[in-house]
C-alpha cells in the first residue's frame, strides 16, 4: 500500500479536471449517483467563502455539549444540493441554535464540492461540516488524513440520551471506514434498484423483470404500447454502472465485488460483467432505450419517465421520488425492485439489494469549529431530525425507527421497506467509483455507450483504462476491500 502523499491541487482536482471530458455534453454535472442528485445549483460564492464568527475558544464538554461547542460561534456547513436538497440540515441547523446560545449556523447548498472547496482545503480554511456527495465529490483517498475521526460521535448520546451507534441500521457505519478511521458518517440510506409505475404495469398487465431476458421481452412490449424500456440523463448516464455492476454482483457473486473493488488488472473482463454489459447493449440495438439522452438534462430525462411515462423503467436510488415529486405524474405509484440478474441461477437470488447508506459527511480538521461541525451532525442522528428527513424526503436515514408502516403514504418508500426485508442478509454495496473520483471519466463512456455509440469492448476497455490508471498511481491511497 503506498503513503498517503500531502494534500494538494493536483491530489483533490483528479475527479475536476475529469470532469472536464464532460464539456462538450454541456452544463454543472449534478449527478446524485452518491446519494442524491441536484436539479438545483448554487454559485461558488456561496460556498467557497469561510463563514465569519469562527469559534475562539471550547466550552467544557458536557453531556448536552459533548464535544465543547463555543458560545457565540459560527457553524459552516457546506451540503451537496441534490435530490434531497439541503433544508433537512437547515432544520437540524435550527435545533442546535436553540439548544446552544449565541451559536449560528451557515448552511450553503453546492452542486460542484471538489470544485468549490479546493481552494478552502489548500488555505487551510474548510468548512466545519461537508456533505461529500454527487459527480464532483472529493475522492475520500485524497484527504481522508485531514478529517476527523468520528467515533466520538457515534459515541456520544443523540438529543434523546441513547449512546447514536446504537440506534443505527447494522452495517450503516462501514462505508465510512478508511483504514480503522470512521472518516465520515453516511447519512441516508440509500436503495438501489430499479422503479416503476405500478399502475401503469397494471394497466398494461406487466410484471417487473427479474431476469435481463425478461427485460428484453418487456421492451418488445413497451415498444407495442409506443415507449421505451429505459431513459437516461447526461449527468446520469453511470446510473446504469450502478445497474449493470449491482447485477453482475448477483449473478457472479463476490468475487466480481472484490475484483471491482480492489482495482484488479481486467476486472471489467469477468464473465457476469461481460454478460450483463452484452444484455444492455441488446436492449440499446433493439431501440428499447429513448435516444438522446447524451444531450439532455438528467432531471429533464427522469421526467420523460416519471411524468410523460415515454419510457417505463428507469434505474436510480431511492431519492428519484423526492427528486421528481413535481414532476411525476398524479396516480404514478412509484414502486421499485432490484437489480436484474442474467440467469435464474445466479450466485445471489433474485431478492438480493444492493443498498448502502450514502450521503457522505466529514469534518475536517482544519475548520475553524470542528466541534460544530460535530455537533450539528449529532443533532441530525437524533429521531427528530432523522423522522424528519423521511417524511420530507420519503427516504430513511441510518436512524432506525423512523419510518412508519405506511411509509408516509408513499408507495415508493413502502417498496424499499418491501425490498429491504425481501433482501434479508443478501444485501451487498460497492464504492469503487466513489472512493477514488472516478466517477467523471465513467461518465462520457457511459453517455456513448448508452447512446449507441461505443459497443461492449469500448464500454469494457475504457472502464479498465480509468481503473488501471487509479490502481498505477502510486500517489493515490488504496483502501483494500474485503
Amino acid at each position: 500500500m503506498s503513503e498517503e502523499k500531502s494534500f494538494d491541487r493536483r491530489t483533490f482536482m483528479r475527479g475536476a479536471l475529469a470532469a472536464a471530458a464532460l464539456a462538450p455534453l454541456g452544463g454543472a454535472l449534478a449527478s446524485c449517483a452518491a446519494g442524491g442528485g441536484g436539479s438545483a445549483s448554487t454559485g461558488a460564492s456561496s460556498a467557497a467563502g469561510g463563514a465569519s464568527g469562527a469559534a475562539t475558544g471550547a466550552a467544557k464538554a458536557s453531556a448536552d455539549n459533548p464535544f465543547g461547542l463555543a458560545k457565540g460561534s459560527t457553524i459552516d456547513a457546506v451540503i451537496f444540493n441534490g435530490g434531497y436538497g439541503t433544508d433537512y440540515v437547515d432544520f437540524a441547523a435550527k435545533i442546535v441554535q436553540k439548544d446552544h446560545e449565541g451559536v449560528t449556523t451557515k448552511v450553503s447548498p453546492s452542486t460542484q464540492i471538489a470544485q468549490e472547496l479546493q481552494p478552502r482545503f489548500v488555505s487551510g480554511n474548510p468548512p466545519d461540516l461537508i456533505d461529500d456527495s454527487g459527480a464532483n465529490k472529493i475522492g475520500y483517498n485524497a484527504i481522508v488524513s485531514q478529517l476527523e475521526d468520528l467515533e466520538d460521535v457515534v459515541n456520544a448520546k443523540n438529543l434523546e440520551g441513547k449512546t447514536i451507534k446504537d440506534t443505527l441500521y447494522p452495517g450503516t457505519l462501514d462505508p465510512g471506514m478508511f483504514n480503522g478511521k470512521m472518516a465520515a458518517i453516511n447519512y441516508v440510506l440509500t436503495i438501489y434498484g430499479v422503479w416503476y409505475s405500478s399502475s401503469l404495469f397494471d394497466q398494461h398487465g406487466w410484471q417487473p423483470p427479474k431476469t435481463w431476458d425478461e427485460a428484453m421481452a418487456l421492451g418488445k412490449k413497451a415498444k407495442a404500447e409506443g415507449k421505451y424500456l429505459f431513459v437516461w440523463g447526461k449527468e446520469a448516464a453511470n446510473y446504469y454502472e450502478k445497474l449493470t455492476v449491482g447485477s453482475a454482483i448477483k449473478e457472479g457473486g463476490d468475487e466480481v465485488r472484490l475484483a471491482l473493488g480492489n482495482l484488479e488488472p481486467k476486472c471489467w473482463s469477468h464473465p457476469a460483467i461481460q454478460g450483463v454489459f452484452k444484455a444492455l447493449e441488446a436492449i440499446v440495438k433493439a431501440g428499447y432505450v429513448k435516444p438522446g439522452g447524451a444531450g439532455t438534462q438528467f432531471t429533464r430525462a427522469q421526467a420523460q419517465w416519471s411524468q410523460a411515462e415515454q419510457a417505463i423503467l428507469y434505474p436510480s436510488g431511492s431519492w428519484i421520488e423526492n427528486e421528481m415529486k413535481k414532476q411525476t405524474k398524479a396516480g404514478f405509484k412509484m414502486k421499485g425492485f432490484p437489480a436484474m440478474t442474467l440467469t435464474d441461477h445466479a450466485a445471489m437470488p433474485h431478492t438480493a439489494l444492493h443498498s448502502e447508506a450514502a450521503e457522505a459527511y466529514i469534518v475536517p480538521s482544519k475548520g475553524h469549529n470542528p466541534a460544530g461541525g460535530k455537533e450539528l451532525l449529532r443533532t441530525m442522528l437524533s429521531k427528530e431530525a432523522a423522522a424528519n428527513f423521511a417524511k420530507t424526503r420519503l427516504a430513511s436515514t441510518i436512524v432506525k425507527g423512523t419510518v412508519p408502516a405506511d411509509g408516509f403514504g408513499s408507495t415508493a418508500l413502502q417498496s424499499q421497506i418491501q425490498m429491504l426485508d425481501a433482501a434479508g442478509k443478501d444485501v451487498f454495496s460497492f464504492q469503487f467509483s466513489d472512493i477514488y473520483g472516478m466517477g467523471a471519466d465513467e461518465l462520457v463512456l457511459w453517455n456513448s455507450f448508452l447512446a449507441g455509440n461505443a459497443n461492449v469492448s469500448d464500454l469494457t476497455q475504457g472502464l479498465q483504462k480509468i481503473t488501471d490508471k487509479v490502481r498505477n498511481d502510486d500517489s493515490i491511497k488504496k483502501i483494500k476491500v474485503t
